[in-house]
Order: structure tokens, then C-alpha cells, then sequence
């Protein structure tokens, strides 16, 4: 018999770090991709409204809330 302790999820200690680190791994590079299919959608098609509607570009809308909090 094993002398490894076995935790209710039935993986060992070592077992349980492996899929942690895997999993931590996989969920930046989820995220990662998910921010720059965001940054990519946003550059394309805004979706909030700047001054001049929807014509503008992400940097206008940008400078016009800047211009606000300066």
C-alpha cells in the first residue's frame, strides 16, 4: 500500500499540486486570450458611444473621458 496520503478528491499531495499548477496555468492563458479578444472587439467596434456616437475610435473616446477627469 501506498504511503502517500490520499485527499478526498482522491489525488495525492503531489497529484493535487500538479493540477493546480496546470489549471492556474490554463486559467491565465484563458484570460490572456480573453483580454486581447476584448482590446481586439473594442479597436474594431466600440461599445460605448463616444462624442460623436459610435463613428469613433477607442483613443477618442479615451481622451474625452480623460478630458473630463483632468
Amino acid at each position: 500500500m501506498s504511503d502517500a496520503k490520499v485527499n478526498p478528491s482522491g489525488l495525492t499531495d503531489d497529484e493535487a499540486q500538479e493540477f493546480h499548477e496546470i489549471f492556474t496555468k490554463s486559467a491565465i492563458v484563458y484570460v490572456g486570450v480573453a483580454v486581447v479578444a476584448h482590446v481586439l472587439v473594442w479597436s474594431w467596434r466600440p461599445w460605448f458611444p463616444g462624442v460623436d456616437g459610435y463613428t469613433t475610435s477607442a483613443l477618442d473616446t479615451v481622451q474625452h473621458i480623460a478630458s473630463f477627469l483632468v
